[in-house]
């Protein structure tokens, strides 16, 4: 056995083989996999071997996608057999919520190249005869469904990359993961000690145990997961052609023929985890005991919606784990502040996301940064928060609603409240309706006394609506107070922190005193931050971003710092409030004995707020004047009660992430994982804007003036929409002469205009004002008009006056 390689992965299933293949496809041949028995050993060999594109992340839809098609690519190159079958799948909707689903997901497939098309009960009988259609009002067919052999598949990944130059070790068990001082890596194993500059992670059911070796937690856990197969089936063995795949989320199944006869699974709701407190090293190839009882309904359910499984046999029972993230996506890219430690686990849909799962990691190992935004299944958009405590009930919650409709306000229940500020039990007691970012509970709007402390799920308008509306309104008249704990903020000092923000960021590195809003660039000049720095003396800054990204930012800041930089992150060490609205600073100066009359936007001062040393900041995301001021959280009450007792005689009121975003629209202001992320550049979005071109050298700087020398096609505008009772969420189709020529990055509800906006990317020689197109919305074409000017404030005379 080799004792240095450049990268070890570590497992040997289907999602450890296309790493390694993936690899060795991007020049790197000087890398080994490692398994403790023999390939397919773990979740992969009894896997139903099923693959779809249907995802509610257009990334991770893609990259299935990408998955699905990499199989025939495999087949040429190693002359191997995958165990094809391409049969098409339809996925039912027995009601309005679930259709609406499927109407949104197929507005998103037309300008991914996905040809899937929404079904009729009729069409659904023509396509899959053993379905009874009563009570289904439709579905969405994907010619691309299928399944193929789990074990001659994963072979034909590793026999691709042995082909590259990869090696092998079978029977090899890793002991210990052991980092260097040099930040490399010795992997202990049952048969020597391997020297390697990188670690993979790709342990399937073992990943946990093997992350503890290097001291690393994996938010993730194995499920028990149950299908069955029937014997011969007439209906099935009589056809001409094989039966397509069926999903019936309402009786929480999938269904595709299995030889002459049928195969069955489950997301049963009495469902169970497993191994909750490790997997045993010496499981492998064996199956869980059969277990009826927690699938009764289940089965009772499929008899109803296939009645000719009531008169198949059962062949045999395959029952065994899987492993599952809180949110059911995938756990890749490079460990938080672990240098060299790569996870590529988590993966419990490995036929549809192996192949881009393996892709992705590869690129990031190999180029530095992937060819999309790969925040859906970034290993850091977990943070150090986490814990096994709250990762299995979040698991079995992601199980139990595997098939359920996935609403874009859904807010889940499991293991919340978590994290929370000084302030929850106050704003609850206000009538607060909450939501969760990156574990922190987060108003979303506050309820009356009359008012359901419950927003009901849905694509259309929700009953959010007169809360919003309500909100907006006292912002915009009076003024709104709300905290600032769900921004990301961070602490650079030292001498050198000036010249190495200046490299970090594109943008300005403001004055003391000043702050200034900057993108962040990798070095391809995708957005990977939307960032206000803030100088508070020569050596000192505050950096505040999306809270959600926090790990993701900070991971990306350590791996770039230089001597004399310290970086800190103080997202939960520093809280506060920003209010907002023509009388915020009448309020603020019945707080402080400082003088306002002279605070300029973009001002950074210090100064006592009641009893309490603040941060104050002139700026507000409301786009309206505003003031942000920030705190430490032993403090904050105090700071709430002075606020409000100063503003109440003012009108102002609390308000939430609800209206916040509605007022955002006001400004056409983008948002993180919306408008930026790193899919898009700062010449499609607008944020070149904010890059000071006269400055030297950074991160992303020759690709950013490429684009300004040679504008990219497409850019981002806003649009009026002639809405029904849905507005535009992300990611609708934009119709321009009769094709889908753009789609929408976000959207909503201004209250404040009372309009219906959307913000999309089109064909930049087609963006002028007044251009009329048409945006899809839960199927319907809805005509819509581009807007060049914002809808309050369009001279920014109250926001910076």
């Amino acid at each position: 056995m080799k004792t240095t390689t450049r990268v070890v992965v570590i497992g040997g299933g289907v999602v450890g083989c296309s790493v390694l293949y993936h690899l060795t496809k991007l020049g790197w041949s000087d890398v080994m996999l490692l398994e403790r028995s023999e390939l397919t050993s773990g979740s992969t060999w009894h896997a139903a071997g099923g693959f779809h594109t249907l995802n509610g992340d257009t990334n991770m839809a893609a990259l299935q996608g990408y998955t699905i098609r990499l199989y025939r690519e495999l087949e040429e190159l190693t002359g191997m057999s995958c165990g094809l079958h391409h049969v098409g799948g339809v996925t039912l909707a027995d009601n309005k919520d679930r259709f609406d689903m499927l109407l949104a997901e197929r507005a998103k497939h037309r300008y991914m190249g996905l040809e899937t098309a929404i079904v009729t009960p009729e069409e659904i009988a023509q396509i899959a005869p053993i379905v009874n259609t009563q009570g289904i009002l439709g579905g969405l067919y994907d010619p691309l469904d299928g399944h193929l052999d789990p074990s001659g598949t994963t072979h034909a990944y590793a026999k691709a990359a042995r082909m590259g130059g990869a090696k092998i070790c079978l029977h090899t068990k890793v002991l210990e993961t052991t980092l260097r001082p040099d930040g490399t890596w010795d992997v202990v194993t049952d048969k020597g000690t391997i020297h390697t500059e990188h670690v993979v992670n790709a342990a399937g059911l073992w990943a946990r145990e093997v992350g503890a070796l290097a001291g690393v937690y994996l938010p993730l856990h194995p499920m028990e997961h149950q299908y069955l197969v029937t014997e011969e089936t007439p209906e099935i063995f009589e056809r001409d052609s094989e039966h397509p795949h069926v999903m019936d989320p309402a009786g929480e199944s999938y269904l595709r023929q299995e030889g002459r006869g049928l195969c069955i699974g489950f997301y049963e709701q009495p469902c169970r985890p497993w191994a909750v407190d490790g997997t045993p090293w010496e499981f492998g190839h064996e199956l869980l005991p059969n277990d009826f009882d927690k699938i009764e309904q289940s089965i009772e359910f499929a008899y109803k919606r296939f009645p000719v499984l009531e008169r198949a046999g059962v062949k045999s029972v395959i029952h065994g784990p899987f492993t599952f993230a809180p949110d059911g996506n995938p756990l890749v890219g490079p460990i938080p502040g672990l240098r060299g430690y790569w996870s590529a686990c988590g993966v419990m849909a490995g036929f549809s996301q192996g192949g881009g799962v393996g892709l992705m990691l590869a690129q990031w190992m190999v180029e530095g940064e992937c060819e999309r935004d790969t925040g859906a299944m970034d290993v850091a958009r977990f943070g150090d928060w986490i814990s096994s405590g709250y990762t299995l009930p979040k698991v079995i919650e992601n199980y139990q609603k595997r098939f359920s409709v996935s609403y874009p306000n859904e807010e889940l229940p499991a293991a919340r409240p978590n994290r929370t500020t000084p302030m929850y039990d106050i704003f609850d007691s206000m009538g607060a309706v909450w939501g969760a970012q990156y574990g922190l509970e987060v108003v979303n709007y506050f309820a009356t006394s009359d008012e359901p402390r419950y927003e009901t799920p849905s694509f259309r308008r929700s009953n959010a609506w007169e809360a919003t509306a309500r909100e907006v309104r006292a912002v915009r008249e009076a003024a709104g107070i709300n905290e600032v704990h769900n921004f990301g903020k961070y602490r650079v000092t030292g001498p050198n922190a000036r010249a190495w923000l200046d490299r970090i960021m594109a943008g300005r590195i403001p004055k003391v005193g000043r702050l200034a809003l900057t993108p962040m660039l990798s070095p391809a000049g995708r957005i990977i931050g939307d960032f206000t720095v803030s100088c508070l003396a020569d050596t000192e800054f505050q950096l505040t971003a999306s809270y959600g990204a926090q790990a993701y930012h900070l991971r990306w800041f350590l791996q770039h710092q230089e001597d004399g930089v310290s970086i800190e992150n103080i997202s939960d060490k520093l809280n506060g409030f920003q209010i907002a609205g023509p009388r915020a600073r009448d309020i603020l100066q019945a707080c402080t004995r400082s003088d306002l009359s002279d605070m300029r936007f973009m001002d950074a001062r210090r100064m006592v707020v009641g009893m309490t040393d603040c941060l104050v900041q002139r700026v507000s995301y409301t786009g309206d004047l505003g003031f942000e001021i920030y705190c430490d959280p032993m403090a904050q009450r105090q700071l709430w009660s002075t606020l409000w007792a100063a503003g109440v005689p003012f009108g102002m009121q609390p308000f939430g992430m609800r209206a916040m975003m509605s007022l955002r629209l006001d400004k056409v202001f983008g948002s993180w994982g919306r408008e930026y992320s790193p899919d898009y550049t700062c010449a499609e979005t607008g944020l070149d804007r904010f890059i000071m071109w006269t400055k030297g050298d950074f991160i992303g700087r020759a690709a950013a003036e490429a684009e300004r020398a040679a504008p990219p096609q497409r850019m981002s505008v806003a649009f009026e929409v002639d809405a029904l009772d849905a507005d535009v969420n992300a990611f609708e189709p934009v119709w321009i002469d009769g094709e889908v020529q753009g789609f929408c990055t976000s959207g909503g509800f201004s209250h404040f205009a009372q309009k219906s906006i959307a913000i999309a990317l089109i064909p930049r020689e087609k963006a002028a004002q007044g251009l009329h197109v048409e945006i899809e919305i839960l199927g319907q074409m809805r005509p819509a008009r581009l807007i060049a000017e914002p809808l309050f404030d369009k001279d920014g005379a109250r926001m910076r006056g």
